[in-house]
C-alpha cells in the first residue's frame, strides 16, 4: 500500500508544486529589477487572487473525490455527469468574476493599504489577468475530474504545459518587450487559456466515447448540484481560514513598506511549495478513500 500511494502521490506533488514554482519564477523575473514595487505589485495581486480562486479550490478536491467514488462503482455515465456539472459551474463562475472585477478590486486593494507605486502596479497586474478566470476556474475541474478518474498524468502533463508557456511568455514579454507586472499577467492569461485547450484535448483523447450528448437532460437537476456544494462546504470554509491568515501576513508586510513586502513574498514563495507538497498526498489520499 505504501508503495502504491507513493506511486499516485509522486505525479500528483509534482503538478502541485509547479504551482507555487511558477509564482517563484515570476518573483525572480521581478525581483531583478531595481524597483521593488514591481514585486510588491505582484504580491498584492496574488493576495487579491488567492481569495478569488483558493475559495474555488472545491472544483478541484470536491471533484476528485466525487469522481474517484464513480469510478470506484464503474459508472462512467455519473463520473461524466460529475465533470459536465463542475464544467458548468467553473464557467459560469469564472464569467461572474470577470464582470464583478472592479467591485473585486476596489475592495480587495482598499483592505491591503499598498503604497501608491505598488497598488498601482497591482492593478494593472490584476485587471488583466482576471480575464483568464473561467480558464483557471475550468482547470481545476479537469484538474480534480482526471484525478478521480485514477489518472495522475493528465493533471502533470497539463501543469507542464501551462507552466512551460508561462515561463516562455515570461522571458519574452519582459526581456524582449520591455514590459513588467503587466508582461507576467499576459504570460499568465495566454498559458490558462492554452491549458484549458490543452485539457479539452486530452479527454476527447483518452475518453472519446463518453460524449456529452447522452447527459443534457441530467446536468441541471438540482439534487445533484446542492449534492456537490454540500460537499465541498467544509472544504470552503477550510480554504477561507487559510486565506485570511496569508492575506493578513501580506496586508501587514504592506504597511511596512515595498522592502518588507517583496523580502515576505520571496518567503511566502518557500512556504507555499512545502504545502503544495503536502497537498499532493492529502489528494491521493482523499482519492483511495472515495474508491474504498
Amino acid at each position: 500500500m505504501n508503495k502504491k500511494i507513493l506511486h499516485l502521490a509522486l505525479p500528483n506533488i509534482i503538478a502541485n508544486i509547479s504551482t507555487p514554482l511558477l509564482s517563484s519564477v515570476d518573483t525572480a523575473i521581478l525581483g531583478h529589477f531595481t524597483e521593488v514595487y514591481y514585486l510588491g505589485a505582484l504580491s498584492l495581486a496574488g493576495v487579491v487572487f488567492n481569495f478569488v480562486y483558493w475559495g474555488f479550490a472545491f472544483l478541484r478536491m470536491g471533484t476528485t473525490g466525487l469522481t474517484a467514488q464513480a469510478f470506484g462503482n464503474r459508472d462512467n455515465h455519473e463520473a461524466l455527469l460529475i465533470l459536465a456539472r463542475t464544467l458548468l459551474i467553473a464557467v459560469c463562475c469564472g464569467i461572474a468574476l470577470i464582470f464583478a472585477q472592479t467591485l473585486i478590486a476596489k475592495i480587495g486593494f482598499h483592505l491591503l493599504h499598498g503604497e501608491p507605486e505598488v497598488e498601482k502596479y497591482a492593478q494593472e497586474y490584476f485587471y488583466i489577468r482576471i480575464y483568464a478566470a473561467p480558464a483557471t476556474l475550468g482547470l481545476f475541474a479537469f484538474h480534480g475530474w482526471f484525478l478521480g478518474m485514477q489518472n495522475s498524468r493528465y493533471p502533470l502533463y497539463l501543469a507542464i504545459i501551462v507552466n512551460v508557456l508561462n515561463i516562455g511568455l515570461n522571458f519574452l514579454f519582459i526581456f524582449r518587450f520591455h514590459m513588467k507586472s503587466d508582461g507576467v499577467a499576459y504570460g499568465t492569461l495566454i498559458a490558462q487559456y492554452t491549458g484549458l485547450i490543452a485539457a479539452i484535448v486530452l479527454y476527447f483523447k483518452k475518453y472519446h466515447s463518453q460524449l456529452f450528448v447522452n447527459i443534457k437532460g441530467r446536468i441541471f437537476e438540482k439534487e445533484a448540484l446542492k449534492k456537490i456544494f454540500g460537499v465541498n462546504f467544509d472544504i470552503f470554509t477550510r480554504t477561507l481560514c487559510l486565506i485570511f491568515v496569508f492575506s493578513y501576513f501580506t496586508a501587514k508586510s504592506a504597511e511596512s513598506g515595498n522592502s518588507i513586502l517583496a523580502a515576505n513574498t520571496i518567503l511566502f514563495q518557500l512556504i507555499l511549495i512545502l504545502s503544495f507538497c503536502v497537498d499532493g498526498f492529502a489528494l491521493t489520499v482523499l482519492r483511495l478513500r472515495r474508491r474504498v
